[in-house]
């Protein structure tokens, strides 16, 4: 696309704390050496988003929040830039951007845990007056900065299927690498919304002989079996005597984490990924860590390499789940602030179209 054409601002819906958004015209940036600017097709609305406009979570404003979506490059800087393959992208390629972006200098970058670099920046997570205000995804554009991570979309993969890898799906690959293989092993999953059922799918597709999944939500656990679980129920259902290889909590529940813990077997081993915002103490049994030779595990947010396994992987199984129908058909941008609410029943992410256009609902 020839940079003469492009628009010379965005339209973004910009939060101004607590409830309050209000819609804003925001310039677009030139890009600088590895940098580029896309359009945003659709965005999904992610729970913890959700926690940050409750006060659950504190975040800066004004700013644009959002940081699950899918859209097109349309100017690149000087110098080019490339996925995470190493394809030199084109002005029109289809991609997803990770929700961090590092420096790729300090000590903790240079030791693989870009997730915690010492400059961190944070798509949808930056103030509007900052180095980075077109940060978020509830914007008509983004500006992705040099040190972020981008992924090619195959054409076969829907918006409502790529949108969410962004987040959810990265993130579970994140968690299953710390979990250890899954082939053969009896795996716990402490929650049912959008990670918890990603993480049945990738159990079960990893070989998994038995996928147990704990939720309060009948309409959810009915949809954990159709991507994977062998056997849903309410936590109060437990069923007794219940040993485990590997629990994960997406939940963040306490009560949740606790009976995660106490379903391990000898040399099980539990990873934590919903305890994101603060909460109650849980107390885990040091002694009986010791003797059953448990470990337990934190993971937060993921690296590179996981953003593209989770596109590998929804890609390699559109055929076997239908990953669109975990998002709700979109709405305009400005209906934004009306949908910053959880949401009910089967679905498992709100969605908006920034831009005017057809949603791509494929699979």
């Amino acid at each position: 696309m020839d940079t003469q054409t492009l628009p010379l601002t965005a339209c973004a819906q910009v939060w101004n704390g607590g409830s309050e958004f209000r819609n804003l015209s925001v310039d677009l940036p030139t890009p600088a050496q590895g940098e580029a600017l896309a359009t945003i097709d659709l965005a999904t609305i992610c729970g913890s988003d959700i926690h940050t406009i409750s006060g659950r979570r504190p975040g800066p404003h004004p700013g644009i929040l959002g940081h699950e979506a899918v859209g097109r490059i349309t100017s690149i800087g000087p110098g080019g830039v490339k996925d995470f393959r190493g394809r030199q992208l084109q002005p029109g390629d289809r991609v997803i951007w990770s929700v961090t972006v590092a420096c790729g200098q300090c000590a903790r970058c240079q030791a693989g845990v870009t997730v915690k670099c010492v400059e961190l920046l944070k798509t949808g997570h930056e103030p509007l007056d900052g180095g980075w205000g077109l940060s978020g995804g509830y914007s008509s554009h983004i500006h992705l900065r040099r040190g972020i991570t981008m992924v090619s979309v195959p054409e076969t993969v829907s918006d409502a299927a790529a949108a969410p890898v962004a987040c959810a799906t990265a993130t579970v690959m994140a968690v299953m690498e710390a979990a250890g293989a899954l082939a053969a092993k009896r795996v716990l999953i402490s929650g049912a919304g959008m990670l918890g059922i990603v993480a049945c799918a990738v159990a079960q597709h990893r070989g998994a002989s038995a996928v147990h999944v704990r939720d309060i939500n009948p309409e959810r656990l009915a949809l954990a079996r159709e991507f994977g679980a062998t056997d849903a129920a309410a936590p109060n259902a437990d069923r007794p005597g219940l040993a485990v290889d590997i629990a994960v909590d997406v939940s963040g529940a306490a009560q949740a984490v606790e009976s995660a813990f106490a379903s391990l077997d000898i040399k099980g081993r539990m990873v934590l990924a919903g305890s994101v915002s603060p909460g109650p103490a849980v107390l885990l049994d040091p002694e009986r860590m010791v003797r059953s030779l448990l470990t337990v595990t934190g993971v937060h947010n993921y690296e590179p390499k996981h953003l593209q396994e989770a596109m590998d992987f929804v890609h390699e199984t559109r055929d076997t789940y239908q990953w669109g129908v975990l998002v709700e058909e979109p709405c305009a941008l400005a209906e934004l602030p009306f949908l910053m609410q959880p949401p009910t029943g089967r679905s498992l992410r709100k969605s908006v179209t920034p831009n005017a256009g057809t949603i791509r609902r494929t699979s």
